[in-house]
């Protein structure tokens, strides 16, 4: 893939983290955590993400159980990829995601913030996996150069 933006979401079904990625750079940052209303994605508000960041490409974290067997919440995840490639006319990638909230959790513990409850602690949570789920994508394909 060409040098770009991309865009990487941890798909939940109350909150959907987001991150912003440059392939060039391999780079990712959490971006903003949004809100699903009645287990619906915020379409609008992604869609103003995508406007304003332009995107080449968008990738979603798959769930998958650490035997590398697909995950019961895989099912909406791949429906909701579905549907970002289908309003958005872009490509979605796939990444297992095993782990990365895990990651999270370490990283907000590293980052001096120690271990939060909450709303605000969950939604930098997904922030943050969504910037794990990224950077996972993004050094893939620094090896497929």
């Amino acid at each position: 893939m060409n040098g770009g933006t991309v865009l990487g979401f941890d798909f939940g079904a109350r909150r959907i983290g987001v991150a912003v990625g440059q392939t060039v750079t391999g780079n990712a940052s959490p971006l903003i955590t949004l809100t699903s209303r009645h287990g619906r994605p915020d379409w609008e508000a992604i869609g103003r993400l995508v406007e304003q960041w332009r995107p080449h490409a968008l990738v979603v974290g798959l769930p998958v159980h650490m035997d590398g067997s697909i995950h019961e919440l895989a099912a909406p995840v791949q429906a909701f990829a579905a549907e970002l490639g289908t309003r958005y006319a872009l490509p979605v990638e796939l990444i297992d995601e095993r782990l990365s909230s895990h990651a999270a959790q370490e990283r907000a513990a590293g980052d001096g913030r120690g271990r939060g409850v909450g709303r605000a602690w969950k939604e930098q949570l997904d922030r943050l996996a969504a910037q794990v789920i990224l950077e996972t994508w993004l050094a893939h394909q620094g090896h497929r150069q």
